[in-house]
């Protein structure tokens, strides 16, 4: 073989492998023509794969109907029905997929705004559609009808394969959408107020006019908060209905709102759907709605001057001044005590003050019991303020705290006995001056005295109609001691039962007296006794005997 042929050999094979060019008969090769230049097999008798195809894209719009008066998100989806002209199932993937798609929208000649620029969405297989969402602005006065949106698709794509030399191509497809302009109901919040302050709880009102041009029916308006300070009771959003609303209408919708203490006095921001039925009856949804409402600043009060009476194991009270720190009235207020103890337990949970308005102060008490297993320490409790606002509805403030003492457990009645002592073998009265130490009247106050022998009493109970706080009186008991009694001190004890403040029947602590037993005046004592009788005894039998003899 001469050279220059076997040269033209070699090129021809490099130019119908690498796919890059071809010629038949001294012509300038194509791609096509490299197709059917191409070797049968690898020269070693393995037939050589080739693939060739490409991506067919095209664009739709599901959801295609805008809104004027707002910025809409349009989807578009992408599909690919692709071809392939060489190759087998296996492979068909390789040639018709459209890799880095890239999608651009434009709205030019219409009064359309497409706000999105170009969006990257990866690769689109006939398996995988993708997809896009541009931002289309509409004006509010734009005419009802159809418009077309451009739609300009770039991507790249394999063209061929064979003999592993791969041909790739890149790519652009116009194309476009229809989207027609709403005729349905829309609608816009006009106007939101609430009487709600910071910390508090109130009516939230939203104005809600129909700008669109068709009737709503059936509406059910959903506000949600977007703020942390602002809520629909316990939770972020609620709904209420509206029964019809003609294009140019509106309506008011009420709501129940409460603020968080803390909350910024600023505009919370509400986002907001509608959803309702058409003329035709059907089913439609406007979520576009949005609103901003502000709070009143927060109603405080305060509570100042604390003081307690309590403890252990009593009845007391726990008083203090109450102050509206405004901004405005409050009606029929109520002090309400939340502690939850089982040591501390409010008799009254909730007591009434009255009306207060700004910088009022009035005083409030609490009765409380506090428990007989109660440390006698400083102790704070949360308590709420209840009133009406001007329009007698109810609110709460419960950002208070109620700082109280509770002393060491005391006696009820204080005991006093001047004549400490009884004679062995003898009796007496014993006066015992009882005081009140209570800081509350009682009223048939039964007193009674326990003695353990040697000590004996035969009248041992004691009575008075009434005792007030501080108040003393003078019970008489009977008291004896045996005659065996030793010359020691003994304990008697008291306890009293009685009627509290509140009419109900208590019971008190024991209290023990120290009584002495001292000998008996004029007397021997026992064993002082038996030794005389002795010595009296013997002298005696001793004088019989000498007269005697």
């Amino acid at each position: 073989m001469k050279r220059n042929t076997v040269l033209v050999v070699v090129v021809v094979l490099a130019l119908v492998t690498s796919g890059t060019a071809g010629f038949v008969a001294g012509a300038a090769p194509t791609a096509d023509a490299a197709a059917v230049a191409a070797p049968s097999d690898d020269g070693g008798g393995t037939p050589l794969q080739v693939i060739q195809g490409s991506p067919d894209l095209s664009v739709t719009a599901p959801s295609a109907t805008l809104t004027p008066g707002r910025t809409n998100e349009l989807t578009l989806q992408i599909s690919n029905d692709g071809d392939m002209d060489l190759g087998t199932a296996q492979t068909r993937e390789i040639v018709t997929t459209a890799r880095n798609v890239r999608v651009t929208a434009t709205a030019g000649g219409t009064p359309l705004d497409v706000e999105t620029g170009t969006l990257a969405i990866g690769s689109v297989t006939e398996n995988r559609p993708g997809e896009a969402t541009v931002a289309v602005s509409v004006p509010e006065d734009v005419d009802q009808g159809t418009y077309e949106i451009d739609v300009e698709l770039e991507y790249s794509y394999t063209y061929r394969q064979s003999g592993g030399v791969t041909i790739d191509r890149p790519e652009t497809v116009d194309a476009e959408v229809d989207v027609d302009i709403s005729e349905d109901a829309r609608f816009r919040v006009v106007n939101a107020t609430t009487d709600a302050n910071v910390g508090g709880e109130g009516t939230l009102e939203a104005e809600i006019e129909n700008v669109g041009a068709d009737v709503a029916r059936d509406a059910t308006v959903v506000l949600e908060s977007s703020s942390g300070g602002l809520a629909f009771g316990e939770r972020a959003s609620d709904a209420a209905r509206i029964d019809e609303l003609a294009p140019g209408e509106t309506a008011t919708v009420r709501y129940d709102v409460g603020f968080a203490p803390g909350a910024l006095v600023r505009e919370h921001v509400l986002s907001g759907t509608v959803t309702f039925e058409t003329s035709e009856g059907l089913q439609r949804v406007d979520e576009s709605v949005s609103a901003g409402v502000t709070p009143g600043a927060e109603q405080r009060f305060a509570v100042t001057d604390v003081e307690s009476d309590l403890y252990v194991g009593e009845e007391g009270t726990v008083t203090g001044t109450l102050t509206n720190e405004g901004p405005n009235e409050a009606r029929n207020v109520v002090v309400q005590f939340a502690e939850e103890s089982q040591n501390v337990i409010p008799i009254e949970r909730s007591v009434a003050v009255g009306t207060l308005g700004p910088g009022e102060s009035a005083e409030f008490r609490l009765p409380i019991e506090i428990g007989g297993e109660a440390k006698p320490v400083g102790r704070s409790a949360d308590i709420a303020v209840r009133y009406r606002n001007a329009d007698l509805e109810p609110r709460a403030y419960q950002d208070l705290e109620l700082l109280y003492d509770v002393r060491s457990e005391r006696d009820q009645f204080l005991l006093e006995v001047d004549d400490r002592e009884i004679a062995t073998g003898e009796g007496r009265s014993v006066e015992v001056t009882v005081t009140n130490n209570l800081d509350e009247p009682v009223t048939d106050l039964e007193a009674r005295l326990f003695a353990d022998d040697p000590l004996d009493s035969g009248d041992d109970e004691g009575f008075v109609d009434e005792l007030a706080p501080g108040e003393s009186t003078t019970l008489t008991f009977d008291l004896e001691a045996s005659g065996s009694a030793a010359t020691k001190t003994y304990p008697i004890s008291f306890d009293f039962r009685y009627d509290d403040a509140n009419g109900n029947s208590q019971l008190s602590d024991t209290t023990r007296v120290p009584i002495t037993v001292v000998p008996s005046e004029g007397g021997f004592p026992l064993g002082l006794g038996l030794g005389v009788l002795l010595v009296v005894v013997v002298l005696g039998a001793g004088a019989y005997v000498l007269q005697r003899e």
